[in-house]
């Protein structure tokens, strides 16, 4: 899809230029993974006992380890190599990562953390993927996700998640696989709240869906989260009510919902909303378009 810049109404196409070398593309992607990507920053080109280099290792703001793989031009290696890369980080005991958190992270944040070993993620970022790359990802029963990015004149920059199935893969025998994202059930968040409670979260879900079709939604040990590229809400379920995390941007909120998290607490979602009222839904629902839009 072309990109225009609007200079006083007048739409000028933006022209597509190339990145020097793979080198720059990595080193952009990594000194701003929070804002792009929505993880941590964890290693470079890490060195793996078996003698390959991973290009980044990061951790989601879930929990989730991630392996990052570029390239600056099509290449039906990169997920290959990004597999081999997960196999080794899999074969690996949950301490080394744990470890590695804390030293780059710091002790504080670290103990926000909960590794979640259950739900790795792979992700391949790449100027273009062929055929075989999209085919791939499609029918290995493992969670892999393909980026496209551009590099536009004037400075502009785009990544671009590709529609291929994260949740299940479909095997040539007509077989369905659903890969493990989720770890605990809606359910099993549910049974701690009441009647109203349940009600007003299941409307307010189905809300959220509505916002785009890209929506992924993950339960963690301690919430439910709403994500594009980058978690845009995280919803902690009580009896009484629903406590909202939303992204740090400034909101059109007449009614003064949402309020600022302490700035020690050191949340990426550090804005904080608490829902009790049915008939509150839409204006709440109007706030959380607002977080959304912040991860487009």
């Amino acid at each position: 899809m072309p990109i225009f810049l609007n200079d006083r109404s007048k739409l000028k196409k933006l022209s597509v230029k190339s990145i020097s070398t793979e080198k720059e593309l990595q080193s952009l992607i990594e000194s701003n993974l929070d804002e792009v990507l929505g993880m941590y920053f964890l290693e470079t080109e890490y060195i793996t006992t078996f003698g390959g280099r991973i290009d980044t290792l990061a951790v989601d703001y879930n929990g989730c380890p991630v392996i990052l793989e570029y390239k600056k031009n099509r290449n039906d290696n990169v997920i290959n190599q990004a597999l081999s890369y997960l196999k080794w980080l899999q074969a690996q005991k949950k301490e080394f990562f744990e470890m590695l958190i804390i030293k780059r992270l710091g002790g504080e944040l670290a103990k926000k953390i909960t590794v979640d070993w259950k739900n790795p993620r792979v992700i391949c970022v790449a100027e273009s993927y062929s055929k075989y790359d999209i085919d791939t990802v499609e029918v290995i029963p493992t969670r892999i996700e393909l980026f496209r990015y551009r590099y536009y004149e004037e400075g502009i920059f785009s990544l671009e998640p590709l529609g291929v199935s994260e949740q299940k893969s479909k095997l040539s025998t007509g077989t369905t696989i659903e890969k493990p994202i989720i770890d605990n059930s809606i359910d099993d968040f549910l049974l701690k709240a009441n009647k109203d409670v349940k009600k007003i979260f299941q409307e307010l879900r189905e809300k959220i869906f509505e916002l785009d079709g890209n929506v992924k939604e993950k339960c963690t040990k301690l919430y439910v989260c709403f994500r594009i590229t980058k978690n845009f809400a995280e919803i902690h379920i009580s009896k009484n009510q629903l406590k909202i995390f939303l992204r740090p941007v400034e909101y059109d909120d007449p009614r003064r919902f949402v309020e600022k998290v302490p700035e020690s607490y050191q949340w990426t979602l550090d804005r904080r909303l608490y829902l009790k009222k049915y008939e509150d839904i839409d204006y709440v629902i109007s706030l959380i378009e607002q977080s959304y839009k912040d991860v487009l």
